[in-house]
């Protein structure tokens, strides 16, 4: 008798809960896809080549200015004399030296820029995930890592469409 009312208890407990549950609305969005995808990341990236594609250039071009002068000297290393040899040798050390700085002054600008610009996207990533979770009223949505998912959770579009009208 008393395990009838136990299974009683817990069967109305089940039925009472299933009754008020209702069914979470669960969505996912890929982030990397987002990040290739969407319009601001493409424009980020736009912006970037144009801010430093000319230093990259200018980089490029000492490089291989620095690389003809060594493959020279290394030529011309028999016949030059003991002071020109040793001259040619400075000229490419401080050549070197100033490639290496203006490569890592430009690398930290480069790295600091795309990081505003990282910001400026993750800012409206976020905003486009906000407004779809709430215009569709779901009750989480995950990011990045779901390595088990359905194609029906999948919002990704409908935020890199969020993400498109924001102004």
């Amino acid at each position: 008798m008393k395990t009838a009312i136990t299974i009683a208890a817990v069967s109305l407990f089940a039925a009472m809960t299933g009754a008020a549950a209702q069914p979470l609305k669960i969505g996912f969005v890929d982030v990397q896809q987002v990040l290739q995808e969407s319009a601001p990341s493409k424009a980020a990236g736009a912006r970037l080549e144009n801010e430093f594609g000319s230093r990259t250039k200018e980089l490029q071009r000492l490089e291989a200015r620095l690389r003809e002068a060594s493959e020279k000297l290394d030529k011309d290393a028999a016949v030059l004399s003991e002071e020109e040899r040793g001259r040619r040798n400075r000229d490419l050390t401080n050549q070197k030296r100033e490639l290496e700085r203006r490569s890592r002054e430009f690398q930290e600008d480069a790295e600091r820029r795309q990081q505003e610009e990282q910001r400026v996207v993750k800012d409206r990533f976020d905003k486009a995930v906000k407004q779809v979770f709430e215009a569709e009223k779901y009750d989480l949505i995950l990011q990045d890592n779901a390595p088990f998912r359905s194609a029906a959770v999948d919002v990704t579009k409908k935020v890199l469409d969020a993400m498109a009208a924001q102004k």
